[in-house]
Protein backbone atom coordinates (compact mmCIF):
# COMPACT_ATOMS: atom_id res chain seq x y z
CA UNK A 1 0.00 0.00 0.00
CA UNK A 2 0.82 3.46 -0.71
CA UNK A 3 -0.04 6.25 1.93
CA UNK A 4 -0.10 9.82 1.26
CA UNK A 5 -0.96 13.00 3.21
CA UNK A 6 -1.39 16.30 3.02
CA UNK A 7 -2.64 19.01 6.30
CA UNK A 8 -3.44 22.89 5.68
CA UNK A 9 -5.49 25.51 7.31
CA UNK A 10 -8.02 27.35 5.34
CA UNK A 11 -9.18 30.90 6.69
CA UNK A 12 -12.46 29.80 6.74
CA UNK A 13 -15.53 28.51 8.91
CA UNK A 14 -15.58 24.70 8.77
CA UNK A 15 -19.26 24.79 7.85
CA UNK A 16 -17.90 26.70 4.49
CA UNK A 17 -15.19 24.14 3.97
CA UNK A 18 -17.43 21.51 4.45
CA UNK A 19 -19.98 22.12 2.27
CA UNK A 20 -17.70 22.88 -0.57
CA UNK A 21 -15.49 19.46 -0.58
CA UNK A 22 -18.62 17.56 0.57
CA UNK A 23 -21.00 19.04 -2.45
CA UNK A 24 -21.44 16.42 -4.52
CA UNK A 25 -23.49 18.45 -6.85
CA UNK A 26 -20.97 21.00 -7.80
CA UNK A 27 -17.75 19.90 -8.22
CA UNK A 28 -16.49 22.28 -11.06
CA UNK A 29 -14.13 24.18 -8.99
CA UNK A 30 -12.27 21.05 -9.38
CA UNK A 31 -9.32 21.52 -12.22
CA UNK A 32 -8.23 18.07 -12.67
CA UNK A 33 -11.31 16.76 -13.50
CA UNK A 34 -12.87 15.87 -17.01
CA UNK A 35 -16.45 15.38 -15.96
CA UNK A 36 -18.03 14.28 -12.09
CA UNK A 37 -21.31 12.35 -11.71
CA UNK A 38 -23.26 12.13 -9.00
CA UNK A 39 -24.79 8.55 -9.34
CA UNK A 40 -26.82 9.19 -5.45
CA UNK A 41 -25.96 10.91 -1.86
CA UNK A 42 -23.11 8.12 -1.52
CA UNK A 43 -21.89 7.16 -4.69
CA UNK A 44 -20.15 8.98 -7.38
CA UNK A 45 -17.62 8.99 -10.78
CA UNK A 46 -14.76 11.02 -11.58
CA UNK A 47 -13.47 11.34 -14.64
CA UNK A 48 -9.87 12.37 -15.31
CA UNK A 49 -9.57 14.87 -18.14
CA UNK A 50 -8.11 11.89 -20.39
CA UNK A 51 -11.01 9.77 -19.48
CA UNK A 52 -10.04 7.12 -16.33
CA UNK A 53 -12.96 7.14 -14.09
CA UNK A 54 -12.90 6.46 -10.65
CA UNK A 55 -15.71 5.27 -8.90
CA UNK A 56 -16.39 6.08 -5.07
CA UNK A 57 -18.24 5.38 -2.17
CA UNK A 58 -19.00 7.19 0.80
CA UNK A 59 -18.30 5.28 3.56
CA UNK A 60 -19.01 7.72 7.02
CA UNK A 61 -19.84 10.92 7.23
CA UNK A 62 -19.71 12.93 10.52
CA UNK A 63 -20.75 16.70 9.90
CA UNK A 64 -18.09 19.54 9.80
CA UNK A 65 -15.63 16.06 11.27
CA UNK A 66 -15.16 13.19 9.00
CA UNK A 67 -15.81 12.04 5.20
CA UNK A 68 -14.51 8.44 4.91
CA UNK A 69 -14.59 7.58 1.02
CA UNK A 70 -13.32 4.06 -0.95
CA UNK A 71 -12.34 4.05 -4.31
CA UNK A 72 -11.11 2.26 -6.99
CA UNK A 73 -10.41 2.34 -10.70
CA UNK A 74 -8.52 0.22 -13.63
CA UNK A 75 -5.42 1.64 -11.81
CA UNK A 76 -5.50 1.66 -8.08
CA UNK A 77 -8.62 1.13 -5.12
CA UNK A 78 -8.10 2.35 -2.46
CA UNK A 79 -9.13 5.23 0.81
CA UNK A 80 -9.35 8.95 1.10
CA UNK A 81 -10.34 10.12 4.49
CA UNK A 82 -10.65 13.73 5.22
CA UNK A 83 -10.57 14.97 8.78
CA UNK A 84 -11.85 18.81 9.63
CA UNK A 85 -11.03 20.61 12.67
CA UNK A 86 -12.34 23.94 13.60
CA UNK A 87 -10.67 26.51 14.85
CA UNK A 88 -12.40 29.93 15.64
CA UNK A 89 -12.99 31.07 11.80
CA UNK A 90 -10.34 28.86 10.63
CA UNK A 91 -10.23 25.22 9.10
CA UNK A 92 -7.75 22.91 9.06
CA UNK A 93 -7.85 20.43 6.74
CA UNK A 94 -5.86 16.79 6.82
CA UNK A 95 -6.35 14.48 3.95
CA UNK A 96 -4.83 10.49 3.56
CA UNK A 97 -5.10 8.49 1.14
CA UNK A 98 -4.22 4.75 1.43
CA UNK A 99 -4.01 3.22 -2.23
CA UNK A 100 -3.30 -0.78 -3.56
CA UNK A 101 -1.43 -0.43 -6.99
CA UNK A 102 -3.24 -3.08 -9.50
CA UNK A 103 -0.55 -2.77 -11.83
CA UNK A 104 2.99 -3.65 -10.09
CA UNK A 105 4.94 -1.29 -12.47
CA UNK A 106 3.13 1.91 -11.19
CA UNK A 107 3.92 1.56 -7.49
CA UNK A 108 7.17 3.99 -7.64
CA UNK A 109 4.72 6.03 -9.25
CA UNK A 110 2.08 6.51 -7.15
CA UNK A 111 3.20 8.35 -4.13
CA UNK A 112 4.12 11.48 -6.68
CA UNK A 113 0.81 11.43 -7.97
CA UNK A 114 -0.97 11.23 -5.18
CA UNK A 115 0.75 13.92 -3.91
CA UNK A 116 0.26 15.72 -7.01
CA UNK A 117 -3.32 15.51 -6.93
CA UNK A 118 -3.26 16.63 -3.40
CA UNK A 119 -1.22 19.74 -3.54
CA UNK A 120 -3.94 20.39 -6.92
CA UNK A 121 -6.92 19.54 -4.70
CA UNK A 122 -6.03 22.04 -2.16
CA UNK A 123 -4.41 24.71 -4.34
CA UNK A 124 -8.38 24.71 -6.38
CA UNK A 125 -9.67 24.54 -2.84
CA UNK A 126 -8.33 27.44 -1.68
CA UNK A 127 -9.42 29.20 -5.05
CA UNK A 128 -13.20 27.99 -4.35
CA UNK A 129 -12.95 29.19 -1.21
CA UNK A 130 -12.44 32.74 -1.92
CA UNK A 131 -15.30 32.72 -4.36
CA UNK A 132 -17.50 31.31 -2.61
Amino acid sequence: MVKSNRKASFPYPVDKVWELVTDLSNQTWRSDLGRFEKIDDHHFIEYTKDGIQTDFKVTKADLHKLWELEFENKNIRGTWIGRFEAHENNTVLDFTEDVTVKKTFMKPLVWFYLRKQQRQYFRDLEKALQVK
